[in-house]
């Protein structure tokens, strides 16, 4: 997983750069993510790998697929990934691409699993108290996790915060059988 991540990371920057010249990072954003979600399709990744078909003829299916949405700038970026037999790398090229992005726009994205949805006071404070502790913008993303009793998880990259109460009676076990 290492080396596929440290191919993917050049293409991330370059992607990157692209976009900051362009003044277009949230099209980026969702242009990778949606190539991402294109070539993650088993009945794609086939096609990249399969001998019959050319390079030239893979991108242009992927660009046909993506449709609309790919600028001249994305069109040849498909295509340079296909001459490269890289196009099985967008997902980590996609989120490689998002943290660069984070870093430069000073965001950090936090998913928020709870054990019941949040309201939008909750939700408005728990951002705010984010923001506050980590010093950055932040975009949250909730769900909902009926397992966890009560309270909440909250991922930030590798930052883990476990408030449920599920996850404060496994460490009470853990203790407990220690």
């Amino acid at each position: 997983m290492a080396e596929r991540a440290t191919i993917a990371r050049p293409y991330a920057k370059a992607a990157f750069e692209y976009a900051r010249a362009a003044n277009d990072f949230a099209g980026w954003s969702q242009t990778l993510a949606r190539l991402a979600e294109i070539t993650a399709d088993p009945r794609v990744a086939a096609l990249t790998k399969s001998p019959q078909w050319s390079a030239e003829d893979v991108a242009n299916f992927i660009i046909d697929i993506a449709g609309a949405s790919l600028n001249a700038g994305l069109q040849n970026f498909v295509r340079v990934l296909a001459e490269n037999r890289r196009l099985l790398l967008l997902p980590e090229i996609a989120a490689h691409y998002e943290e660069f992005r984070s870093a430069v726009e000073n965001t950090v994205d936090v998913e928020v699993v709870s054990a019941v949805k949040l309201d939008a006071a909750q939700s408005d404070k728990l951002s705010a108290a984010l923001t506050r502790r980590l010093k950055r913008n932040v975009r949250m993303k909730n769900s909902v996790d009926a397992s966890l009793l009560g309270g909440a998880v909250l991922r930030a990259g590798d930052l883990v915060i476990d408030g449920s109460l599920k996850g404060r009676l496994e460490r009470l076990a853990t203790e407990l059988t220690s």
